[in-house]
Parts: C-alpha cells; sequence; structure tokens
C-alpha cells in the first residue's frame, strides 16, 4: 500500500502555487535583517500551525525555527531554509517591493522560507495518506548572511540548539539566477568555499609628506605588499587547488600633506579544501611580513568564518532522481557554484546533506544577480523547489 503510494509523482496544485507566490511577496515586502527575523518568524510559524500533525519550536538560534513532522518509525531527515536579508536599499519597482528602507531579499531567502512552508504542507498532507515513514525536521534558520558579536551565523547557532540531533541526512535549496526556471545545478563533493576574513595593519612612524625620508611610510611599505598578495594564487598556491584571496577595503591618513602612521587592509581568503585553507591564511600573512623588512611592523587577525560546502553524492543521486521524477523535462547542470560562502556548510560537515541549486532567472534575461539592488525571481521556480525537496525528503526517507 505505502509503495504504491510512493510511486506517484510529487507535484504542485494549482492552490499551493499561488499561496507559494502570497507567502514569498509578504516575505518579500517585510524583509528582516539577520538575528532580528522576528515578524518573518512570527509569519511562518503562523503558516505552519495551520498544517495537520506539525510540531514547532521556535526561538532557537536566536530567531529560528523547527517545525517537525513524524509518520511512524523510520529516518529523520532534516530541510533548511534561511530567512534573513541583507542590508541594501531595493530598486525595483514591482508591487511588492521592500517596505523596509534599506534592507532587501536580495539573495532569495524569502523564496526559500516559502518553498519550506510548502514542503511542509505537501508533507503534512501526504503523511496523512501514509505516503511516507519516518520523521521530517523543518529547519527555518535565522541569520545566514551575517555574525553574532561572538562572531557565529545562524547556522552553527541552530547546531548548538541541537536541530541535526539524530538526523540521518539534511538537504536544502539555493535560488540561481544564472540558470532559468526548469534548470538545476549540483555538484559531489566541494561546491561553495570556505570564507574567512582577515584584518591587516601596517605600521610606521609617518610624517610630514614634505619630508618623507625622516620616517617610514606604511603606503610606501603597501605597494611591495601588495604585488606579494597579488601574486599569491599564481605562485603559492597550486593551479590544481581551488582559493582565491581579494582585498575589499583599505584605509589611511587623514589629510594631503601628511604621511599616515598606519595603513589597514581588509579582505578575505577562500578556499574549497581545509589543507588549502590554512595554507593561504599564512601565504597571506606572509605578505604582510614584509613590513618588517621594509623598516615597518604589522599585525595580523582573521575571523574564521563558514567551511567549504562539501555535498555528498549519496544525497545527490537521490536529488536527481526527484528532480527527474517530478519534473520530467528538469534540465540538470553538474558543476561546483563558485567562490562564495553559505553557512549550510555547518550543516553538510556535521551529517550527510547537500544543497542544489535552483533556477530563477527570468525568460527575457537581464542583470538579476544575487546580492544586488536588482535581484528577482521568476516565480514558476518556487512550485519547482517544493517538488524536488518534497520528493526528496520522501526517497531519504525510503532508502
Amino acid at each position: 500500500m505505502v509503495m504504491q503510494v510512493r510511486k506517484m509523482k510529487t507535484v504542485t496544485n494549482n492552490e499551493l502555487q499561488q499561496q507559494l507566490i502570497t507567502w514569498r511577496r509578504r516575505l518579500h515586502q517585510y524583509p528582516e535583517l539577520s538575528f532580528e527575523e522576528h515578524e518573518t518568524a512570527r509569519y511562518a510559524a503562523d503558516i505552519l500551525s495551520s498544517f495537520d500533525g506539525i510540531s514547532i519550536r521556535t526561538g532557537l538560534g536566536g530567531t529560528g525555527i523547527v517545525a517537525t513532522l513524524s509518520n511512524g518509525i523510520g529516518k529523520t531527515i532534516a530541510i533548511r531554509a534561511d530567512m534573513d536579508a541583507l542590508p541594501i536599499a531595493e530598486e525595483n519597482d514591482h508591487e511588492y517591493r521592500s517596505l523596509h528602507d534599506g534592507v532587501m531579499h536580495a539573495c532569495g531567502h524569502d523564496a526559500h522560507t516559502a518553498i519550506l512552508l510548502g514542503v511542509a504542507k505537501q508533507l503534512a498532507e501526504k503523511a496523512a495518506h501514509d505516503a511516507w515513514q519516518g520523521t521530517v525536521r523543518l529547519i527555518f534558520q535565522p541569520a545566514e548572511e551575517a555574525t553574532d558579536s561572538e562572531g557565529y551565523s545562524g547556522a552553527p547557532r541552530m547546531l548548538e540548539a541541537g536541530v541535526l540531533e539524530g538526523v540521518d541526512a539534511v538537504i536544502a535549496l539555493h535560488v540561481c539566477p544564472w540558470h532559468p526556471v526548469g534548470t538545476i545545478q549540483i555538484n559531489d563533493g566541494p561546491s561553495m568555499a570556505s570564507v574567512d576574513v582577515f584584518h591587516a595593519d601596517i605600521f610606521g612612524s609617518g610624517g610630514h609628506a614634505g619630508y618623507p625620508h625622516l620616517g617610514t611610510d606604511p603606503v610606501w611599505m603597501l605597494g611591495t605588499i601588495l604585488q606579494a598578495f597579488y601574486g599569491l594564487s599564481s605562485r603559492r598556491i597550486s593551479p590544481l587547488d581551488t582559493a582565491v584571496a581579494s582585498i575589499g577595503k583599505i584605509q589611511a591618513g587623514s589629510a594631503s600633506n601628511v604621511i599616515p602612521e598606519k595603513v589597514n587592509v581588509t579582505g578575505t581568503i577562500r578556499a574549497y579544501s581545509p589543507t588549502v585553507r590554512e595554507q593561504l591564511i599564512g601565504e597571506v600573512e606572509q605578505a604582510f611580513k614584509l613590513a618588517e623588512t621594509l623598516g615597518g611592523k604589522y599585525q595580523f587577525k582573521v575571523e574564521r568564518g563558514e567551511p567549504a560546502l562539501v555535498n555528498n553524492p549519496a544525497v545527490n543521486r537521490i536529488i536527481r532522481k526527484a528532480a527527474e521524477s517530478c519534473i520530467p523535462e528538469v534540465i540538470i547542470k553538474e558543476g561546483p557554484f563558485g567562490m562564495g560562502g553559505e553557512d549550510f556548510a555547518y550543516m553538510t560537515q556535521a551529517v550527510p546533506g547537500s544543497m542544489f541549486f535552483l533556477g530563477c532567472a527570468f525568460p527575457e534575461g537581464g542583470q538579476r544577480d544575487l546580492h544586488t539592488n536588482r535581484f528577482d525571481i521568476d516565480e514558476r521556480c518556487l512550485t519547482m523547489g517544493v517538488d524536488i525537496l518534497t520528493e526528496a525528503a520522501m526517497e531519504l526517507l525510503d532508502s
């Protein structure tokens, strides 16, 4: 009986399709920054409470939610969505544009949250027909985009709350503006980078701009340091390894006629493997250590961020199967997602898991990149996300 029901495809109906759009647009209008997702969490919890057979825990890891559906004895799998927005002023002119000045869902977390609400509804309805057995935890995570005062983003805070205890596998998706609706991108193994932020200070004595020979100039030292820094990836890291270091901010001085005493440099260090991550951190520090040979001093500090996202091949096989089952015309692209960071990596580090990218680009094209003030999605992707995650969850419970 159960196996006969499981052979049916997961297909979102028109009613749920409209609900997904309503949920997503409501979330888009009222974005909230990391660890401030109070109204977002309340909205999601209210919707979840309307579904049969679901238990809800709130306030996890800050504003996080775990909604649990159980249907008999079996495996436990988790599905995760992030809820926070970015400090970006939206420039779109659609009717559901952000109503919070300077805050925008520019990375699709409104879509992720709406999709997971749709998955909850689908799984609750299917549980009533014994279409699956086991336990599913739906994780609505705060703060993927930023960290708290102790340097932790939402995923490790949720892990501290025990959301993955006893979980056999965890899955997630991310909307993807470089693929059209109907395409997913998936990759076995390392798929997104670890991200560490470095802060370096170069110290000299400073002095009068008309008498540079009487002091030591940290800006002059920076010129040599930059040459060493930008040669790291081509001469100090193997071309077979995936890694990059970038400088995002340089601050120095306060007047045109004063040589400053200090230059501050901030940037990121990104890698796919833990070994290369450590090597690149050391190499970046060595570049700044050149200040000592040039008559100055330096200080170097690294803020550790998320590890590299490593996707489990066995979980990926189930995601591919689910996509092909419920969306026969789906196009599956293989390949890593790039050098961005994703704190879902903490979860796949804890239990077997995978994230796939879900095409959301508009057919007419246009620049709608992640983390930009014009980001938007073709909302037809919402139903595909729900169907793939729902089907994959049931396959994982059966596997």
